[in-house]
C-alpha cells in the first residue's frame, strides 16, 4: 500500500537560515495556528476513542499509550500527569516508549524498527482484553507501534491511534483511528513541531475528558488531585474555601484532617 506522508513533504518555507529571528518566529507561529483547526476536524474520531477508553476503565481495565521518539515521550508525559492531576493509580494510564525509559531522555537507535518489541512490552505489563491501547505515531508507519496493535487486534484487545498522515498503515490497523493531518512541517520532516503539537492537544483531550467522565472532576475543579507539594496544598485549600464558603484556616484544617479535597468537601459539617 502506498500513501502520501504529508509530514515528510517539503516545507512551505525555504532559505530558513537567511531569515531574521522575527521572520522565523512569525512563520512558525503562523504554522502553529493551523494545528487546532486540524484537531477540530477529527473531534468525532477522538470522541469514539474516548468512549472506548471510558468503557474499559469503568470495567477495571487500563489505558496504554505506545510510541517511539517524540510520540512516545508525549504519551509518557500524558500518562504520568494522570495520577497527580486526577488521583488515579499509576497503573491506570501507562505510557510505553520504544527503547524503554532510557529513550525518554536519549534516543535509542533503531528501537522503533522492531515489529515484535511493542507486543513484548505490553506482555511485560500483563496486557489483557480489559485494556485499551492507543498507538501514537506522526508518520503512521512506526513498526514498533503497528506490530503491537496488530497483535492486540488478534488478541481481541481494543486499539486506537493518533497519527498525522491520512490513510497510513497505523490508521488502517487501529480499530479507532484518529488522523489529524497538519501538513508539512516548518522544518521539513521535523514532526516534533506541528504533528507533536497536534498529538499533545489530542492526548490532553483524551485523558481529561476520560477522567471527567469517570468522576474525577467536580464542577470545574480537580478534587481528586494528589497534594504533593505546597502549591497544590494551597490550591486544594482554595477549592475547599470556595466550595464551602469557609475561612482559609478552616479549609486548611479540613485538608489536613482528610488529606483530600473531595473528602474534605463531602465530610464537612456546618
Amino acid at each position: 500500500m502506498s500513501f502520501t506522508k504529508t509530514t515528510e513533504q517539503d516545507s512551505a518555507y525555504d532559505h530558513l537560515e537567511k531569515m531574521s529571528t522575527t521572520e522565523l518566529l512569525s512563520s512558525m507561529n503562523a504554522e502553529d495556528q493551523t494545528v487546532p483547526k486540524a484537531v477540530a476536524k477529527v473531534i468525532p474520531q477522538i470522541e469514539h476513542v474516548i468512549d472506548q477508553v471510558v468503557s474499559c476503565l469503568e470495567s477495571g481495565g487500563r489505558l496504554f499509550y505506545m510510541g517511539a521518539g517524540t510520540s512516545g515521550r508525549l504519551g509518557v508525559v500524558d500518562a504520568s500527569e494522570c495520577p497527580p492531576t486526577f488521583g488515579v493509580s499509576h497503573n491506570t494510564v501507562i505510557g510505553l516508549i520504544a527503547g524503554g525509559d532510557t529513550a525518554i531522555r536519549k534516543a535509542v537507535e533503531f528501537a522503533e524498527d522492531s515489529t515484535t518489541q511493542g507486543w513484548k512490552d505490553l506482555e511485560a505489563a500483563n496486557i489483557s482484553t480489559k485494556d485499551f491501547v492507543i498507538g501514537i505515531a506522526a508518520s503512521g508507519t512506526t513498526p514498533y507501534v503497528i506490530g503491537a496493535l496488530e497483535k492486540c487486534n488478534q488478541e481481541r484487545i481494543g486499539t486506537g491511534c493518533i497519527t498525522c498522515n491520512a490513510g497510513s498503515p497505523l490508521a488502517i490497523t487501529a480499530q479507532f483511528p484518529i488522523e489529524a493531518v497538519v501538513g508539512p512541517e516548518f522544518v521539513t520532516g521535523s514532526s516534533r513541531m506541528k504533528a507533536g503539537t497536534a498529538q499533545k492537544l489530542i492526548l490532553n483531550m483524551i485523558s481529561t475528558a476520560t477522567m471527567i467522565k469517570l468522576g474525577h472532576v467536580k464542577g470545574n475543579k480537580m478534587v481528586d488531585m494528589q497534594l504533593s507539594n505546597h502549591k497544590l496544598v494551597g490550591r486544594g485549600a482554595k477549592m475547599i474555601m470556595d466550595a464551602l464558603d469557609i475561612s482559609q484556616e478552616t479549609a486548611n484544617a479540613l485538608l489536613t484532617k482528610y488529606g483530600s479535597v473531595r473528602k474534605a468537601i463531602d465530610n464537612y459539617e456546618h
